[in-house]
């Protein structure tokens, strides 16, 4: 693209002596209606040079005006961003336009804006959604902080643009910020102005080619940081909540926010999503998917066509048609298992996403989980987890750093049991009364929450800030939940069937061979002697490698025997639950994270679920 200067000059050269006055703001806040109040029918709309992305201009008395594209930011990600970057770069006011209601979100622009150097004037928009969404806004206050003209408006019924034409000429450079002002000295002295410095420092590959720069400055999230961080303060200083005025749909996005009623809110949502996905889906539905339909009739048809062709291979045999066979452990669990908890939880993530309500469970987590060196967006793997640990794995690439993804996943394999075992556990953990699941439920939330406090003070790195746009409130779409749920639900599908037909070769070779009987061998002496658990158990826990809820399965059968005690069968579902996750969720770890990371969670998860288990036995016993 050739130089913003350039670009400029071929735009307005008819007004060269006119004042450049740039509309700038984020998509639909109505900037257009701006426009046309100040140019009226003087309206030339063409390609901006060397782009396909048109702009109006027109003329305002002494001032040629230039709507730009909606961004959320000067920078040169596409077309329409590098458009806005080089006609805000020369214009000589910018008139920002700002949607009162998401100031949180618009102020962000406004405030690179005025780190920019330029003058700016605001016109706060929309003030009339302002007081229906139970807000108040010192606009005076406002105006003083970011140290610019704050004119509320509302555009679509002309009020407000008679004083904010007649303040135009007030237009002022604004509060930077110190740090970022610092920063920029730098800079200043090896491109033309101020705001091409703070680009440069924002690592824009555009700005730094043309002014030749050769230096790195990688400070392009450091910056945001610090503008995010001030945005937030501004906007807790000027936004005061209210009731008045107020819908009941804005009343309850404001109750969802704060944790006194955010919190009881949340738990009916779990305890609602538990009952459709770990009752209904986990029991009612994969009962008869996983046993009746693929259990039954299709195992029956395979185990007809394939027997006759296998007798007398044994490896063969057990490879295609055996206990963890590719032709039959690997559909069933697919077909059978997971596939209805895949597409009932991608179906309950998709209401909570098209309603608006999921940000909102993130904002009000964000605070909580910070402490566990994540932010408030990790809730959505750890909801995922009680589904499917393995789907919730990688889930986990929605984080933004290295060190929230590997803390999250340590989390999940360690602490969240998937929906499959959870029906199990439920079901024995009912039987041995209140008291035992009050200390069952105690135990793994402590473990959950010292494991992420004490991997947030040892783990290397900053974790992010939370920056999460909070939609409006909505009645889901079913058009929207279902394509949400069929496309997630296939890709998901696809990423991890594979995953487990290794899985299944690689158990079958351990079973053939005689390893999973060594492993079974080796851990019985801990079993009996640090566990006081009876050397049956040690079956269990290897089979929840292979799947959780065979482990859990394994562990009610015993119990059902009599093999048991009431304290044992505590310490035994402590103990499967914090024990590594299965062999599909451990292969997705080890294709997720780095290979010393991947050891790290599952020797980690090992460590600490026999190291508890011994402890409840220690004061339990």
């Amino acid at each position: 693209m050739s130089s913003c200067h350039t670009n400029t000059e071929v735009d307005l050269k008819n007004h060269k002596d006119k004042t450049k006055l740039v509309l700038a703001g984020n998509p639909n806040v109505g900037k257009s209606v701006f426009f046309n109040a100040l140019t009226g029918m003087y309206v030339d709309v063409s390609n901006f040079p060397g782009t396909t992305v048109d702009i109006s201009q027109g003329v305002y008395k002494n001032y040629v005006v230039l709507d730009t594209p909606g961004v959320y930011g000067v920078s040169s990600f596409n077309d329409e961003e590098r458009v806005a970057r080089d006609v805000i770069l020369n214009g000589d006011i910018i008139l920002n336009v700002v949607d009162a209601v998401h100031m949180d979100r618009d102020l962000f622009l406004t405030q690179q804006l005025i780190d920019m150097g330029k003058r700016v004037i605001v016109a706060l928009n929309m003030m009339d959604d302002v007081e229906r969404n139970g807000l108040q806004i010192d606009v005076k206050k406002l105006s003083e902080l970011l140290g610019v003209p704050v004119i509320p408006t509302i555009a679509v019924s002309k009020q407000g643009m008679e004083k904010l034409k007649s303040k135009l000429e007030t237009a002022s450079t604004g509060n930077t910020i110190s740090g970022i002002k610092n920063l920029m000295q730098s800079v200043i002295p090896k491109v033309s102005n101020p705001a091409e410095a703070l680009l440069v420092l924002e690592e824009d590959e555009n700005v730094i080619e043309r002014n030749h720069i050769d230096e790195k400055y990688p400070f392009r999230e450091k910056i945001y940081l610090q503008r995010r961080k001030r945005v937030n303060e501004i906007v807790n200083s000027v936004v005061t909540e209210t009731s008045k005025g107020a819908s009941f749909k804005t009343r309850l996005s404001q109750w969802m926010l704060k944790p006194i009623t955010g919190i009881p809110i949340l738990l009916i949502t779990l305890f609602i999503m538990y009952q459709f996905l770990g009752v209904f889906i986990a029991q009612i539905v994969v009962g008869f998917t996983e046993e009746v339909v693929m259990g039954t009739y299709y195992n029956n048809f395979i185990m007809n066509v394939f027997s006759p062709l296998v007798k007398g291979y044994d490896f063969l045999e057990k490879f295609l048609i055996g206990e963890f066979g590719v032709l039959t452990m690997v559909p069933v669990y697919i077909v059978g298992l997971l596939l209805p908890l895949v597409i009932g939880f991608y179906f309950l993530l998709s209401i909570l996403e098209d309603s608006g309500y999921l940000p909102r469970i993130a904002a009000l987590m964000d605070r909580v989980l910070t402490k566990l060196g994540l932010n408030g967006r990790a809730i959505i793997p750890i909801i995922l987890g009680f589904g499917c640990v393995t789907m919730a794995t990688i889930t986990t690439r929605i984080l933004g750093s290295k060190r929230e993804r590997f803390i999250a996943t340590m989390l999940l394999g360690l602490a969240i049991p998937c929906s499959a075992q959870l029906g199990v556990i439920a079901g024995m953990i009912s039987a041995i009364g209140p008291v035992y699941f009050l200390i069952y439920l105690a135990t793994i939330m402590i473990v959950f929450v010292l494991a992420g406090t004490l991997l947030n003070l040892v783990v290397p790195g900053e974790s992010t800030d939370l920056l999460i746009d909070i939609p409006p409130l909505r009645m889901p779409r079913i058009k929207n939940v279902l394509s949400k749920t069929y496309s997630k639900s296939v890709a998901f599908l696809k990423e991890a069937s594979p995953l487990f037909v290794i899985g299944a070769v690689l158990i079958t070779f351990m079973d053939y061979f005689g390893i999973l009987l060594a492993i079974q061998n080796a851990v019985a002496p801990l079993t009996e002697g640090f566990l006081k658990l009876p050397k049956e158990v040690a079956n269990a826990f290897i089979m929840g490698i292979v799947r959780r809820d065979f482990g859990a399965a394994g562990l009610f059968k015993l119990a059902e025997e009599g093999l048991l005690s009431t304290v044992q069968i505590l310490i035994s579902l402590v103990v499967i639950t914090l024990f590594v996750p299965c062999i599909a969720a451990i292969l997705v770890i080890f294709k997720e994270r780095s290979l010393k990371e991947a050891l790290i969670i599952w020797f980690g998860s090992m460590l600490i679920a026999f190291l508890v288990g011994g402890l409840l036995a220690f004061v339990l016993v």
